[in-house]
């Protein structure tokens, strides 16, 4: 029988994976078709769920199992789906390398395996993303673009994913508006469900504390068309120590974004005045 927790995962995933389906549908197969395969891989099952229990159990952080991977990738596509609307294109779109629907693929993929070097350690673990990440990359694409008519069309999707999933920490120089997304859509994961394990699992004080309390007083994050710039971000807390979350994780990773120019961020504590940051 499946405790309380596994339930309540279960229960996010398959409302996350609904979520991801709606926004990916297309009339073009091939963005559906590459979902179908990032949920149903085994492998890539594997790796998540290795890397959620070396992130909690091992090094006492927070999710970065499936539930976060998904959220990631649906955040994304929230973004993407945005700019869509407003006529913005993506790195591809402008650099005629390829079409929107090879951006969608791309942020999907990233957002699926940014996190894969957990499975190895903290440290660098982005790098690592990106080399476990190759290969499998690689696999799913040949499903749908083999042939060497689909050479450059695979290299071009396979090269802005692992951009994406290199990029995610902010801490390297990234240049396309995919990567960009995924790095902000990386950040905005940060409300206290994402902090609940950890905070049962570890109540003995430690360094890094803060990050959990922090994430632990964010109750919602909404990612919105925005008034002034294309896509709002709206944070909701229950406690001003949500700022540290804010200011520390997701403000960095905006402010290193190519897609910074493009979003409005706001955060307030319920009964308080809303603080406008970009």
């Amino acid at each position: 029988m499946k405790s309380p927790k596994e339930i309540s995962v279960n229960e996010k995933l398959v409302a996350l994976t609904k979520e991801i389906i709606d926004l990916a549908e297309n009339k073009d197969q091939l963005p559906l078709q590459i979902l179908e395969s990032l949920i149903d891989d085994e492998e890539i099952q594997c790796i998540q769920d290795y890397a959620n229990n070396v992130s909690i159990v091992r090094l006492g952080f927070n999710d970065h199992g499936p539930v976060h991977m998904r959220t990631v990738c649906r955040n994304a596509l929230k973004m993407l789906k945005i700019l869509h609307i407003a006529g913005i294109k993506t790195s591809l779109e402008r650099e005629l390398s390829g079409s929107f629907l090879d951006s969608v693929c791309a942020v999907m993929m990233a957002g699926f395996m940014h996190d894969f070097g957990m499975t190895i350690g903290r440290q660098d673990h982005e790098l690592y993303s990106g080399i476990i990440a190759y290969n499998i990359i690689d696999r799913i694409l040949n499903q749908f673009l083999s042939g060497q008519e689909n050479l450059k069309r695979k290299i071009v999707i396979r090269s802005i994913a692992l951009e994406g999933i290199i990029g995610h920490m902010g801490g390297r120089k990234i240049h396309s508006l995919e990567a960009g997304i995924i790095q902000i859509a990386d950040g905005c994961d940060m409300t206290k469900g994402r902090a609940r394990i950890p905070m049962e699992l570890n109540k003995t004080p430690s360094v890094g504390d803060i990050h959990k309390y922090s994430a632990n007083s964010i109750e919602k994050v909404k990612i919105l068309a925005g008034q002034e710039k294309p896509i709002r971000i709206n944070v909701f807390m229950n406690s001003d120590v949500g700022f540290f979350q804010i200011e520390e994780v997701l403000l960095q990773k905006i402010n290193a974004s190519p897609a910074k120019n493009l979003i409005e961020l706001f955060a307030g504590v319920d009964g308080m005045e809303t603080k406008k940051y970009l």
